[in-house]
């Protein structure tokens, strides 16, 4: 029978993002704060997902070996070292979130039967690489705080308690919701980027944090005034706002994930969804909104 594992592990290392054949001005204009010398560091967390057969000890690996591999290989390399000079791929490219990862493939995957590697840079912003070439993922999580009534607005308020229970009362309730956008796409030769990241995070305040943070969905935003606002709903509302003006950027808009709660999230994707793989910080997608 085959199985997925996952392992962890972590490093804390330091990185530039600065091109020697631009100018300050040009460095400064393109990564902002990141091309400030000396560099700055992060804390992080690697999961590395591996695929096989379970053998007779209820095992697809030893788990032992699983981590001397990755320590020997990768963590005790990256761990308190200034990534553009700990590797020469960091050289011709830079070590981005998604460059790291892929390079992180490429050193593992002799040794290891790999279907995915995530990393994590911090709990806001990861990549994922699955060995296709030089295509990668890129999440960005944030969060906005909104409130909602689920009410269907062709039935009574008694159809609508039998349908939504609680969720149905007149005057509402709030969530803080967590939002994680994910885009593909090819990352560059030289910055080892998807899409300008800055931009990327103008663009999902621009079109969803700034228009729902502090609202009531129902009444603020045009779009749930006739569509009940389940988490589903605004996961689908949030995937049409973004597709078209992160297209732009020269990514492409992957996935949607709204989590309501602890208890309920529900996530979208801008094409037939692949089998994950992967890890997950937050709970899996439910679509239930009670």
């Amino acid at each position: 029978m085959k199985c997925i594992i996952h392992r962890r592990a972590q490093f804390s290392a330091s990185h530039r993002y600065w091109l020697p054949e631009l100018s300050e001005a040009d460095n400064q204009k393109q990564f902002g704060l990141c091309a400030k010398a000396p560099g700055h560091g992060h804390n992080y967390v690697l999961y590395v997902s591996m695929a096989g057969e379970l053998d007779a000890y209820g095992m697809v690996l030893n788990l032992s070996d699983v981590k001397h591999i990755i320590k020997r290989e990768v963590t005790s390399q990256l761990d308190f070292a200034y990534l553009n000079d700990v590797w020469p791929e960091f050289q011709a490219t830079l070590p981005t979130t998604e460059q790291i990862a892929r390079t992180i493939w490429q050193r593992l995957a002799p040794y290891l039967p790999i279907t995915n590697i995530q990393l994590f840079e911090h709990p806001e912003l990861w990549a994922d690489y699955q060995g296709n070439d030089m295509e990668a993922y890129l999440t960005i999580s944030t969060h906005f705080s909104a409130a909602h009534r689920l009410a269907h607005p062709q039935l009574s308020y008694e159809e609508n308690c039998e349908i939504y229970g609680k969720c149905a009362r007149p005057h509402g309730h709030g969530h803080n919701y967590h939002l994680e956008v994910t885009v593909r796409g090819e990352i560059d030769a030289r910055t080892g980027m998807i899409a300008d990241l800055v931009q990327l995070q103008s663009l999902i305040d621009q079109y969803v944090v700034e228009p729902f943070d502090h609202t009531f969905l129902n009444k603020d935003i045009a779009y749930f005034a006739e569509v009940v606002p389940t988490a589903e709903n605004i996961a689908v509302h949030i995937r049409d706002l973004l597709q078209a003006p992160i297209g732009k950027t020269g990514a492409a808009l992957h996935k949607i994930k709204l989590i309501e709660s602890p208890n309920n999230s529900a996530e979208v994707y801008c094409g037939v969804p692949e089998t994950s793989h992967t890890p997950t910080t937050q709970s899996q997608p439910e679509l239930a909104t009670v």
